[in-house]
C-alpha cells in the first residue's frame, strides 16, 4: 500500500540502534530522504549510506547537547530542506538494575537527559523547522516504552523518562497544529524488543520466560514490528486524523501473569 512517503524527508534520531536503523531502512525503501542521527557509530548506517548515496545523510550528534541538536537539524535542512517527519528515538536503559537507594544522581541526570531532554531538543527544533517551512503537514514521532507505564523495578530513571513522554505528546499535538495545521504527534510504546540494547536480558531463558507470562502472543518484538508503526504513523494518506495517540507494541502485554512460567522456557 502507498503510504506517500516517497520523496518525505525524515529526521531519525538514535538512528544507528536497532529500532532506528530499521526505521530508516524502512523508510528509504519508501523513497523517502533520510537524515539518520547516531551518537558514537554509525554501525549499519554505512551499508545503508553505500546504497542509497543520494537519500541518506549521517550526521553526528548528542540529543544531550542543545548546540548539536540544533546543528543537526540546520545540516539536515541544508542537504534536504524541510523536515517533514522527525522521529525521536534515541534512548538508554542501564544494563544494570539499581534501586533507587542506591542510584546516584548522575545516572539519574544522564538517563533523563538522553530520553527525556532528548525528545524536548529534537521536538524544540522540529518545530523551529516548521516555523521557517511552512506547508500543511507534518508529523512528530517520539518512541517510549511500556516502562512508562507499567513501570520497571529497579530501573526507575528510565520508567519515569519514558512516562513522562505521554504530557509531552498531549501538549505537542496541540501546538504543531499551529505550525502545520494538519500536524500531528504520536507516540510509539514497544514493549521488550529484539536489540542490541535489550539483548543480555533476554538471553537469560529465565528472565525471557517471566516476560513471557505476561504477554498473549508469546514472543518478544523485533525492530520491525516497531518499525512498521512509526511508518504508519508517519503516513499522511494512512494515519492522516491519528494524533496525539499511544500505540503500544508489546504483543498484548499487560500488568498481570497470563500463562505459566514453564510453558515459556
Amino acid at each position: 500500500m502507498d503510504g506517500g512517503l516517497d520523496g518525505k524527508h525524515i529526521l531519525i534520531t538514535g538512528a544507528s540502534g536497532g529500532i532506528g536503523f530499521e526505521t530508516a531502512r524502512r523508510f528509504l525503501q519508501e523513497g523517502s530522504r533520510i537524515t539518520a542521527i547516531y551518537h558514537t557509530e554509525k554501525r549499519g548506517l554505512v551499508s545503508l549510506e553505500n546504497s542509497y548515496t543520494d537519500m541518506l545523510i549521517c550526521v553526528q550528534a548528542d540529543v544531550r547537547s542543545e548546540e548539536s541538536v540544533q546543528a543537526a537539524f540546520a545540516e539536515a535542512d541544508r542537504r534536504f530542506g524541510r523536515v517533514d517527519i522527525a522521529v525521536a528515538n534515541a534512548g538508554i536503559a542501564n544494563h544494570e538494575g539499581v534501586p533507587i537507594h542506591e542510584m546516584d544522581l548522575d545516572q539519574w541526570d544522564n538517563t533523563l537527559a538522553v530520553n527525556l531532554t532528548g525528545v524536548f531538543l529534537t521536538a524544540k527544533y522540529f518545530f523551529q523547522n516548521l516555523e521557517s517551512h511552512p506547508k500543511d503537514t507534518a508529523a512528530l514521532i517520539m518512541v517510549g516504552s511500556t516502562a512508562g507505564e507499567f513501570g520497571e523495578a529497579w530501573y526507575c530513571d528510565y520508567s519515569a523518562s519514558k512516562a513522562a513522554m505521554h504530557g509531552l505528546k498531549m501538549s505537542l499535538k496541540n501546538e504543531i497544529a499551529h505550525l502545520a495545521p494538519k500536524g500531528r504527534v504520536n507516540l510509539v510504546n514497544p514493549g521488550w524488543t529484539m536489540t542490541p540494547m535489550a539483548e543480555g536480558a533476554l538471553d537469560d531463558k529465565r528472565m525471557l520466560g517471566r516476560i513471557l507470562q505476561t504477554v498473549p502472543l508469546r514472543k518478544v518484538a523485533v525492530p520491525s514490528d516497531i518499525a512498521g508503526v512509526i511508518l504508519y504513523l508517519a503516513s499522511d494518506k494512512l494515519a492522516g486524523h491519528v494524533s496525539g495517540q499511544t500505540i503500544t507494541v508489546a504483543g498484548g502485554m499487560e500488568g498481570r501473569v497470563l500463562t505459566d512460567f514453564d510453558d515459556n522456557i
